[in-house]
């Protein structure tokens, strides 16, 4: 049914992404489907948040978050599940749509944080604007309580 499912991953928050990989997991046994595991570090190459950082830090920020996000494959997908982890750095809703272009995911498996309305108005949610715009089926995991 499926040959590509994207998995959204946010290492900063413990637990945040568990029931969106599960899920993940079960799509890609039924399917035979890879994982695709994406990280989206914020837009650290640019010219003004670069200049805040020492030379270095952005090369050895990245390869901490694949570091980590390499411990959190291994914790939560099972060897015999295919699967790709990528770290990728820009606006987090637009990179995670062109990433799921890329690689033709048919299905997007992700979290959503729990705003307020007053957020939703002014800066608009990641999953709402992944929903809006990325290609395939996306299954959007609800904060539990809502």
């Amino acid at each position: 049914m499926y040959s590509h499912i994207l998995v959204p991953v946010d290492l900063n928050e413990d637990g945040f992404c568990d029931k969106a990989i599960e899920l993940a997991v079960w799509h890609a046994r039924q399917s035979d489907a890879v994982i695709h595991l994406l990280n989206v570090l914020p837009g650290i190459h640019m010219a003004l948040v670069s200049s805040y950082f020492p030379k270095d830090a952005a090369r050895k920020m990245l390869q901490e978050t694949q570091k980590n996000l390499k411990q959190f494959a291994e914790q939560h997908i099972p060897a015999d599940v295919k699967h790709i982890e990528t770290v990728s750095e820009g606006k987090t809703w637009t990179t995670i749509v062109e990433y799921a272009r890329q690689v033709k995911a048919d299905l997007i498996i992700m979290p959503s944080h729990q705003h307020s309305t007053m957020d939703k108005l002014v800066l608009g949610s990641v999953a709402a604007k992944v929903v809006e715009n990325a290609p395939g089926n996306i299954l959007i995991i609800k904060p539990p309580g809502l």
